[in-house]
This record gives C-alpha cells, sequence and structure tokens, in this order.
C-alpha cells in the first residue's frame, strides 16, 4: 500500500539540486507508463511482441504521484515527460495528468506516443494538463508504415497529430527514426510534411535499444547524412541550443519552422545530461542505456518515508558514469530494451 502523500517539503522550500559526481543537474524525469504497445515496429520488438510486465508489477498511480512529488518538490525535477511503450494505453490517462498537474510544485508535462489513440484523447489530456506532444511518425507512405510497424494504422496517426495541434499541444513535434534502406529517402519529404502542417520536425539516430538485439551500426543514418538530404531541399540556419536539449536544431529559411537532430551516437550529449528515467515497475535509471538500476518500487511497498526515496533517488544519480560509450569496445547493450525502459 503506497503511502499518502503528506510527507512533502513545503512548497515554499527551494529543492536541493539532484547533481551526479560530475556536477551534472537533473531536472527532466522520463516517466514509462507501460511497456504494452499497440504497435509492433521492426527496429524496437519482434513480430509476436513480448512478455508484458504483470500489472501488479506496475507502479500504481498513487506511486507515481507519490514519486513525481518527490522529484518535484525535494530533488528539483522541473520538466517530466511520459513514455511507454505506448503511455496512450494505460487506462485513466487524463486523471493521472490532472493528479500530476496538481502537485504543489507541478512540473512541466509532456508525452511520447505513436498517436495513436491521440485523435480521441487530445482533448481530454490538454484539459488535464498536458503541456506538449512528440509523435513518432517513420515514413507517410501506408504501405510502408505498415511494414515497420506491422500494423495499418498510418491514418490513425496523421488524424492524432492533427488534433493535438487543434488541442493546442504546441509545439508538436514529430519524431522519426531514419534507418538505412527502409526509410532514409522520406528524409526531406518529411521536413516538407511538418512545414506544410506546422509541425516540429526531429530526426533521430537509431540505437541499439531494440529488443531482438538486431541494431547494426550500418544501417544507422548519421546526423550528417540527415542534414544532407534535408539540405538537398531546404536552406538551414543554426539555431542556438536551448540549455540542455538534446536536439541540435536549424531554421528552415523561409518558413518559420525548425527541425532538430538528436544525434546521441555520432555527437553524444552526455556531458550536459540532465535526464534520469522511471521504468513503468518502478526501477530507476540514470542513464538510458545504464546496466544497473535503483528499485524504488520495493522501497515503497515497504513502506519507506521520502526521507528514504530521496536518498535512493540521490545515491543512483550519484553513480551516473560520464558517458553511454557506444561506440567504444567497452559498451555493453542494456539488458532491457527501449519498449521496457521508455523512450
Amino acid at each position: 500500500m503506497s503511502r499518502p502523500l503528506t510527507d512533502q517539503h513545503s512548497d515554499t522550500a527551494a529543492p536541493k539540486p539532484l547533481v551526479d559526481r560530475f556536477g551534472r543537474v537533473h531536472t527532466d524525469l522520463r516517466l514509462s507508463l507501460t511497456d504494452r504497445c499497440n504497435l509492433r515496429c521492426t527496429y524496437c520488438m519482434p513480430a509476436e511482441g513480448l512478455a508484458w510486465l504483470p500489472k501488479d508489477e506496475l507502479l500504481s498511480d498513487d506511486e507515481i504521484v507519490r514519486l513525481v512529488g518527490i522529484a518535484t518538490g525535494r530533488l528539483g525535477i522541473s520538466e517530466v515527460r511520459l513514455t511507454g511503450g505506448e503511455p496512450l494505453v494505460r487506462r485513466g490517462l487524463p486523471g493521472l495528468i490532472a493528479r500530476l498537474s496538481a502537485l504543489p510544485k507541478a512540473p512541466e508535462l509532456s508525452i511520447t506516443t505513436n498517436g495513436i489513440g491521440l485523435a480521441r484523447t487530445a482533448v481530454a489530456l490538454r484539459e488535464a494538463g498536458l503541456g506538449r506532444v512528440n509523435v513518432s511518425l517513420d515514413t507517410l507512405r501506408p504501405e510502408r508504415f505498415a511494414a515497420i510497424t506491422r500494423r495499418d494504422r498510418l491514418a490513425d496517426v496523421l488524424e492524432g497529430l492533427r488534433a493535438a495541434r487543434a488541442a493546442g499541444l504546441d509545439p508538436v513535434k514529430v519524431n522519426a527514426v531514419p534507418v538505412r534502406g527502409v526509410n532514409d529517402d522520406e528524409i526531406a519529404d518529411l521536413t516538407a510534411f511538418a512545414v506544410e502542417n506546422g509541425y516540429r520536425m526531429r530526426f533521430i539516430e537509431s540505437m541499439p535499444l531494440d529488443a531482438q538485439g538486431a541494431w547494426e551500426r550500418e544501417k544507422m543514418v548519421t546526423a550528417a547524412e540527415i542534414l544532407d538530404r534535408i539540405g538537398e531541399r531546404f536552406t538551414l540556419t543554426p539555431v542556438p541550443r536551448e540549455d540542455n536539449a538534446p536536439a541540435e536544431e536549424w531554421r528552415i529559411d523561409g518558413t518559420d519552422s525548425r527541425v532538430g537532430v538528436i544525434a546521441s551516437v555520432t555527437r553524444p550529449f552526455c556531458g550536459s545530461c540532465d535526464r534520469v528515467r522511471l521504468t513503468a515497475d518502478g526501477q530507476l535509471r540514470n542513464c538510458l542505456f545504464a546496466t544497473k538500476e535503483s528499485d524504488l518500487r520495493a522501497l515503497l511497498r515497504a513502506g519507506a518515508d521520502d526521507d528514504a526515496l530521496e536518498a535512493a533517488w540521490r545515491s543512483c544519480i550519484a553513480v551516473k558514469a560520464p558517458g553511454h560509450a557506444i561506440d567504444s569496445e567497452d559498451f555493453r547493450r542494456p539488458d532491457r530494451p527501449m519498449s521496457a525502459i521508455g523512450g
């Protein structure tokens, strides 16, 4: 049984920063709500899906609200991105968002989604307190979408994007992972689509986080290549990087649009990383590629007070590695795939 939210610091007290041994201050929490997904993207999981976590192993709404309250009230977390799996498949999501929005030190709330279901929930999510949305979209071609995701749902995603913008979930960001020989010929087309519809396009270098371990470095389209492809159609002007934002951005000349590239592999930004991750089953990770986790769920369910939970959180972040070392011989894949960690 989770404890009530009665042990929080005063809402006027300035929280002590969440700092690691390299002086990086962590203010951004990526919070996974489920490991389940209604797509079966080839770069994420096998066609048959994965063995999902049992329901009783997932954090309850009460447990999530308590942990986020500690994060914002005691640790200085100011932004929370809801992820999965696919977060929209979690029941009662608007109610959970409303509770997080009502915390004494309420964070900025955003969500990363595949967009399926967004058309029917965008207004409710916005009214509950959600601020922004990132939608994953790797192709504009129906047959290719079906091949990549193993589901024929492109129309639903496009409808969800329109609904998000109409609901005021701005800026609506579109995330794409270019893979050589799969969808890298659509980089300029996706950029044009975002410009025409008022979305903010972001391309992400593919990373070794698939469940089947099939990632190949040679199929990864680098940031430099992505920019070259965009540059064939558009003129780009660099935009100063915002704080610790993972994306490098460029203004598309002649428009009001920007395009971003997240170069986690070829231009790692580990030295300024301000993110911490909490999985759907309550495991705290100090890096996307961490090989160890801190079990906050066990502490919660054993009756730990907020002081103990804060201490566990700080201990986990204190030992964060300097970087993920993807391109080194020492690199080790995390035991969990991205769908279980949270994007």
